[in-house]
């Protein structure tokens, strides 16, 4: 009898597959030990702690102060004995685990019933620092939802965002004690090398990665797309004398240019600083769509209509970064050409129409405002630096329309065309991944830290407070 090749395709893929359900299925019973002996360990330490605390209000025999210093350091001495640690590390983590029982018990809550990781616990204590106990539990509840909706490493900056505006001074007055902080510096290490690192900021810092990005993009591109002829106008040669200054240590004449992102970052960075522009240009007379040193930086700012107008001085938020303050937004909307309008919905709270009438052009917007990142589960590189791909293929009769339409990373996107990963939209940009071993992963939507939240005290028209016309004084930019 023939097989078809879907037959063999199946039978191989079941094979080939069966080692990994079972691995699976072990790796889910250990991380249930796990947890739950994180748990566990998380109250013991708390107990710990309490019982050095009551144990130190009975003592009369020191001050108050030295009382409690004391009976922790000698309860995390025990506690590092048995552990084999040092008693410094023990009495932090007996610190944190007062904090989280005592200070966030929603927090510990859901970290119990697995609706948050401890990663997630963690981030949400250290970014509540500063918060006081009167909003604390309004900063848990809605820590927790965003916890929810995203892994760890995703929620850092919304929960730097939620708590920043949270705390008592305004964002302003933050960031302008921040910013008298900058500052550039040199850390000298081993091998004749040395770390330049600054603090600078985050419209900057972000403009300034993205710039060396794309040139460093462009010159890979150019020495991919290189004659292989030696004697060519443009040769392979060309694209590696690029960024001159460093290429030389790294690659001899007439070698290959193999330097990596990173590497052509950083050269890109020396030749701008040293000599105000790439030392060579390898995309000269080639297709490229405009010179090494035209290369401008893209950085995408989401601001409320209220903030621009100044109405309020609400922070704005750098897609993929953090905030910024309402000054440097209202700066960057008086230099830019074009900006574009979101309408957000009331109740998921995420973009979902640009108010521009070029579908090719605002439909990209739309996605690159709604999707942020690539939308493979755990995935954060900005939606700028990925493809858009058909949900269904396109071939298959997949049309071009937001609702089949999602950014993915070149890596992923390879991964979805060429394995048995699967992927389907429920609706209003929500995707649900399928790995090869039938196991659904679900990717919500990123909510944008800067939402449209219509103020109730607002007068309605007709009312005292409200003219009828256009406001009098002209917006602050």
């Amino acid at each position: 009898m023939q097989t078809t090749g879907d037959e063999f395709d199946d039978r191989d893929a079941a094979s080939f597959e069966s080692p990994y359900a079972s691995i699976i299925d072990r790796l889910t019973a250990a991380d249930d030990v796990l947890h739950a002996a994180q748990i566990e360990l998380t109250r013991v330490l708390a107990d710990a702690g309490r019982a050095a605390l009551q144990r130190a209000a009975q003592t009369t025999t020191r001050p108050r102060g030295m009382n409690s210093d004391m009976e922790m350091r000698s309860i995390a001495a025990e506690v590092a004995g048995l552990r084999r640690s040092h008693d410094r590390r023990a009495q932090n983590e007996i610190d944190n685990a007062l904090t989280i029982v005592d200070d966030y018990p929603a927090v510990f809550d859901a970290w119990q019933a697995r609706r948050v990781t401890r990663e997630h616990v963690d981030l949400v204590v250290r970014m509540g620092c500063g918060i006081g106990d009167d909003l604390r539990p309004e900063y848990e509840q809605a820590a927790i939802a965003i916890c929810e909706r995203d892994i760890a490493s995703r929620v850092r900056e919304p929960l730097r965002n939620l708590a920043a505006r949270l705390r008592p001074e305004s964002f302003t007055e933050r960031h302008l004690t921040a910013a008298a902080k900058r500052g550039v510096w040199v850390t000298h290490g081993d091998d004749g090398m040395s770390e330049l690192a600054a603090t600078l900021p985050v419209l900057i810092a972000t403009g300034i990665h993205d710039r060396l990005t794309a040139m460093a993009q462009s010159v890979k591109d150019a020495r991919q797309s290189a004659p292989a002829d030696p004697n060519a106008t443009h040769s392979t040669d060309a694209a590696g004398e690029a960024f001159g200054l460093h290429a030389s240590a790294a690659v001899d004449a007439g070698d290959p240019d193999l330097r990596t992102m990173d590497q052509l970052r950083a050269d890109a960075l020396s030749d701008l600083l040293l000599g105000g522009a790439p030392v060579v240009d390898p995309t000269y007379g080639t297709d490229a769509a405009s010179p090494l040193g035209a290369i401008r930086a893209r950085v995408q700012v989401v601001v409320t209509a209220d903030t621009l107008t100044g109405v309020d001085d609400a922070p704005a938020e750098a897609a993929g970064a953090s905030l910024i303050d309402a000054d440097t937004a209202r700066e960057v909307a008086a230099r830019s050409a074009t900006w574009d309008r979101l309408f957000i919905d009331p109740v998921t709270r995420t973009p979902v129409e640009t108010d521009t009438y070029r579908p090719t052009a605002s439909m990209r917007r739309l996605l690159q405002a709604r999707d942020q990142h690539c939308r493979f589960p755990g995935c954060r590189r900005a939606a700028i630096r990925c493809e858009i791909d058909h949900t269904i293929d396109h071939a298959l009769g997949g049309h071009t329309h937001i609702y089949n339409l999602a950014h993915l990373c070149q890596r992923h996107h390879s991964m979805k065309q060429f394995t048995n990963w699967n992927v389907r939209q429920l609706g209003g940009g929500v995707l649900e991944w399928i790995s090869p071993l039938g196991r659904v992963y679900r990717e919500d939507v990123p909510v944008p830290s800067v939402c449209f939240v219509p103020e109730s005290a607002s007068a309605p028209p007709g009312q005292p407070g409200d003219s009828g016309g256009p406001p009098d004084d002209p917006p602050p930019f």
